[in-house]
């Protein structure tokens, strides 16, 4: 999963949790919000109660001459205001609020309630003890419209920071994106790296962009002077060994010659000669990395494989091996080195045959790709090779134990060949194989190797 798409995932979850956490904590807030507002208006009534007793005195809320209890209720039955005369000698009650049910035409209301001690106005006088009360189904009411709204509110919140968390990391990490899709997308050979810095202000990512450049800079050096010194001593290797080949032909042209001595000088002349085809090899892999070679000839891969094809038939037919050729589509190639390609399905073919068990099969498969590319496929029913295996394959000189039965311990520098000249062309080369079952060489062309407006030839 990309770095971004998994901040994005964090930012949603956090906004999640945050949302279930505001649903368990926002109620209560809420329900002391609506109480308190509640107490709050209470309190406003009774202050205008007793201004109201103030300046007119009890006479506003004395219903006849004998009354002793006021009480009054609104139509809707959500207020009321209560007066109940204090026995004399009574302690006055403090100011409390309370909750309480109260009956109110032959209906039980709960109220939340403020009761305070009206004191007397004078000698004679009586104490009140007044009550004013609100219904709590408003307070209720209020309460869930505080808390659907709280709800609403967090939750467009959350939704609005999720959107915006995911804009500012994308903002963010467009610099890295770039670095990765610019910088290493693509990138076959230290060569074809750009080093142009990207464009941040983000110090960590200009430090990353700028060790890269340093790192990859380093490695194009050490390439270089890999080819170099690969070219030089593959040409001072071929001047002593064609000196010691012309000498064993010498020699064995000499009639005195003993057969004992012949026949040694002749196994001397076949390592010699392995001695000279590695030799050659090394020169050719590094006039390739080094674009000694041109792409310049219109190629048909069916071509090369029948020309192939028809230079192996007798190895084929030696070990009783099918071979079925299918190429299907558009697999000519604008730009390309006909000899180089020659060689590397020589290669690929060889390999086939010589790893192949007596009485297989061979399979040359070619399709085009939706992309506008080319997939040629050559495939065998050898021993296979073990999957551990498999990442050394195209490493000169590399050699590995395979645990399948008549595989080989390793493939010498045919592959690395392949894999140079395909790299050369703008394709890849990969293996798949099973133990038991065979191996495939897969040889992908990318679209831009079969369009000549965007393969750029070398000089």
């Amino acid at each position: 999963m990309r770095l971004e798409a998994k901040l994005a995932l964090f930012n949603a979850l956090s906004k999640l949790l945050l949302v279930l956490l505001g649903a368990l904590v926002i109620p209560p807030i809420v329900e002391r919000v609506a109480v308190a507002h509640s107490d709050l208006r209470l309190r406003d009534k009774q202050r205008r109660v007793l201004a109201l007793m103030a300046r007119d005195g009890l006479r506003a809320f004395e219903q006849g001459e004998r009354a002793e209890t006021y009480a009054d209720y609104n139509i809707l039955k959500q207020e009321y205001i209560t007066l109940t005369p204090l026995p004399a000698g009574v302690p006055l009650p403090a100011e409390q609020f309370f909750e309480e049910p109260r009956q109110v035409d032959q209906q039980v209301e709960d109220f939340r309630i403020l009761s305070f001690a009206r004191p007397p106005d004078g000698p004679g006088q009586r104490a009140y003890r007044v009550e004013i009360g609100s219904s709590l189904d408003t307070a209720e009411l209020l309460t869930d419209t505080l808390r659907k709204l709280a709800l609403w509110v967090l939750v467009a919140a959350s939704l609005l920071t999720v959107v915006s968390d995911a804009a500012f990391a994308h903002y963010l990490l467009e610099p890295l994106r770039e670095l990765t899709l610019r910088k290493l997308r693509g990138i076959r050979q230290p060569s074809d790296f750009e080093f142009e810095p990207i464009d941040t202000d983000t110090t960590d990512f200009r430090r990353l962009d700028e060790r890269l450049n340093a790192l990859m800079r380093q490695v194009q050096s050490a390439f270089a002077k890999e080819r170099e010194f690969m070219s030089n001593v593959s040409h001072e290797l071929l001047t002593p060994v064609s000196i010691l080949q012309s000498r064993f032909e010498n020699m064995l042209q000499d009639p005195t010659l003993p057969e004992a001595h012949a026949q040694q000088i002749v196994e001397s002349q076949r390592t010699l000669y392995r001695l000279r085809n590695t030799v050659r090899t090394l020169l050719l892999i590094a006039n390739i990395e080094n674009e000694q070679y041109l792409r310049t000839e219109v190629v048909r891969l069916a071509g090369v494989v029948a020309e192939v094809a028809g230079e192996l038939e007798d190895r084929r037919q030696q070990r009783d091996i099918a071979l079925t050729v299918d190429l299907t589509g558009n697999d000519q190639l604008p730009l390309a080195n006909a000899s180089l390609l020659h060689t590397l399905l020589r290669n690929l073919l060889s390999n086939a045959i010589k790893y192949n068990r007596a009485g297989g099969q061979i399979r040359v498969l070619g399709r085009a790709t939706p992309a506008g590319g080319y997939i040629l496929r050559v495939e065998d029913t050898g021993p296979g090779i073990a999957a551990e295996n498999l990442p050394y394959l195209f490493d000169r000189f590399r050699r590995f134990h395979n645990n399948a039965p008549g595989a080989p311990e390793g493939y010498g520098l045919g592959l690395p060949i392949a894999q140079t000249i395909a790299t050369f062309h703008g394709a890849t080369v990969r293996a798949e194989s099973e133990v038991g079952r065979g191996t495939a060489f897969i040889l992908d062309f990318q679209p831009s190797a079969l369009r000549p407006d965007r393969f750029m030839t070398p000089s």
